[in-house]
């Protein structure tokens, strides 16, 4: 099974969580246990899973990303922005989370996130849900 959706980012760097999302998709599905495979088709988008009860953990995320590669480095690419590129490499633009008992199986203080790297833009993510 799979499914996808489109949101709209409004920052240039920012994180959007989209843990009821893809709960709805497993919610919607009739996969009992299983895996949901969560995907971002953009260069420079990533996933990742943090904590989503305390916000200032990402804003640390973010402030320490734009650290480690900032924008106005020398870089080749002529669009302006490596950054993003380097940056949605590092992070990755795939994640996998089991489903048990008709649910995913996060950490009580984990949550699933698109994090932008380059907007604002529309973006898509693609969920896979595999039965076990």
């Amino acid at each position: 099974m799979i499914k996808s959706f489109s949101l709209q980012s409004t920052l240039d760097k920012e994180t959007i969580d989209i843990t009821d999302f893809i709960n709805k998709a497993v919610q919607e599905s009739d996969i009992e246990e299983g895996m949901a495979f969560i995907f971002v088709p953009h260069t420079t988008a990533a996933l990742t899973i943090i904590e989503n009860a305390d916000p200032d953990v990402q804003k640390d995320l973010l402030y320490k990303l734009k650290e480690l590669v900032p924008r106005d480095s020398r870089f080749f690419h002529f669009e302006g922005n490596s950054d993003a590129h380097i940056l949605s490499s590092l992070i990755g633009s795939s994640i996998t989370v089991p489903i048990e008992n008709h649910a995913l199986w996060l950490g009580r203080w984990q949550g699933i996130f698109l994090v932008e790297l380059d907007g604002p833009k529309k973006r898509e993510v693609g969920i896979r849900l595999v039965r076990a």
